[in-house]
């Protein structure tokens, strides 16, 4: 027997105060790591047993008051796998039969053997510590099953999710990349027609607008795919330095609306805001904001610009007053492939694959800061990128770092 496993408590009841005193010295000299409990009545002994939890009990059948075959009665109704030893007379087959019909483990006669007793002890209790460990091993292979089924059943659910996520994805992008390759197409054909007839210079410039216009687009999507896979496999890289952001989004927003042919009026420029950061990647996130506030809006209102530095916070917010965003919208729009529904509808503008504000998100979490937004049908939205603000650590005097709260730029575009 291992002798690890080895450390049982048993009990003995008997009204023999010698067989008391001599059966817990044949087991101290014969078994080790025994913990023997003695009394004298089977009602203590019930008192005990209700209490303990014995690796094995020996009782005598013939005791005053409740005999030892009650005993085991009792002892199977209240530790239904503690096996019990009974004690016989000599030539008493009869009440040794009984016992073992009562369900008692084995009987020992009188008078007793020293080596019979310790080998019919130490079986019941290798016995009833191999039940144990079943049982252990039993409830431990149904813990691991249950949490097996678990694991299968969210598995499962990804799957789910992600073979649904590719197939939209597969709808969405085989929509998108159709319409500007049957543009280019039919602009090609437009200008073979064109020159078969004669009338070039025209029809040759406009097809080469629309046809630049349409590769723009198709790079933009291109680009976004990239970025998201970038992103899923975690070679997402930043190539971030301290920079002025203040002087990052005026440069930005001149030459996005110069390009644009937009109407760009600055309206406070003050102190420099330092961040550290990726500045293509934070310019893209402004270009994102930009587009779909425009993309959302009616021609000739406004969009606002606001950089205000908050504590510790900068805070990047793009207003326009377009058509909004219903409540039960918000949670998703940062979702990968998410489009609000009807929106297109509203706006007669298409919506894209539904990636550019998952990927502003992603970028502007990958520099420790994160994206809000405020929105309400026909009011118009508020998305504000809230970025850590970049602290020198040459400096040293704590009034050059202190939190400080106000506004430093504004800038608006009327489109």
């Amino acid at each position: 027997m291992d002798e690890e496993r080895y450390n049982s408590p048993i009990l003995i009841v008997d009204d023999d105060a010698a067989l008391l005193q001599a059966l817990p010295q044949v087991v101290d000299l014969r078994m080790k790591n025994v913990h023997v409990e003695t009394c004298d009545s089977a009602n203590h002994a019930l008192e005990l047993i209700k209490e303990n939890d014995y690796d094995a009990i020996v009782s005598d059948v013939k005791m005053p008051g409740m005999d030892g075959i009650e005993l085991l009665s009792h002892v199977h109704e209240i530790r239904p796998d503690t096996p019990v030893l009974l004690i016989t007379g000599h030539g008493d087959h009869g009440l040794a039969i009984q016992a073992i019909r009562g369900g008692a483990y084995d009987y020992i006669l009188k008078p007793i053997d020293r080596d019979t007793f310790v080998a019919a002890l130490q079986r019941a209790i290798q016995t009833r510590q191999l039940s144990r460990k079943v049982v252990e091993q039993q409830l431990a292979l149904s813990l691991h099953a249950k949490s097996l089924g678990r694991l299968v059943e969210k598995r499962t659910h990804e799957l789910v999710v992600a073979n649904a996520t590719k197939d939209k994805f597969l709808t969405i992008v085989s929509h998108e990349l159709r319409s500007p390759l049957t543009n280019l197409k039919g602009m090609t054909q437009l200008m073979r027609r064109q020159l078969e007839k004669g009338d070039a210079v025209n029809a040759v410039h406009q097809g080469l607008v629309d046809m630049e216009r349409s590769i723009s687009r198709t790079e933009v999507l291109v680009q976004d795919l990239l970025d998201t896979s970038l992103m899923e496999t975690n070679l997402f890289e930043l190539n971030r330095h301290p920079c002025d952001l203040v002087e990052l989004c005026r440069n930005l927003l001149s030459d996005y609306t110069r390009r644009s042919i937009l109407q760009l009026n600055c309206e406070l420029l003050g102190d420099p805001i330092e961040v550290d950061i990726d500045r293509e990647r934070i310019s893209q996130v402004v270009i994102n904001l930009l587009s779909n506030a425009r993309k959302y809006s009616t021609r000739g209102t406004p969009i606002t610009i606001t950089l205000q530095q908050s504590g510790y916070e900068v805070i990047l917010s793009v207003r326009d007053v377009g058509v909004g965003i219903p409540q039960e919208e918000l949670p998703h729009i940062f979702e990968q492939f998410y489009r609000v529904p009807g929106i297109e509808v509203q706006t007669g503008n298409r919506s894209g694959l539904g990636l550019g504000l998952f990927i502003a998100r992603k970028i502007v979490e990958r520099h420790g800061g994160h994206i809000e937004v405020q929105s309400a049908p026909g009011q118009g939205s508020n998305f504000s990128v809230i970025l850590p603000r970049y602290i020198d650590p040459t400096r040293t005097n704590e009034t050059e770092i202190q939190p400080i709260t106000h506004t430093q730029a504004v800038w608006t575009i009327t489109h």
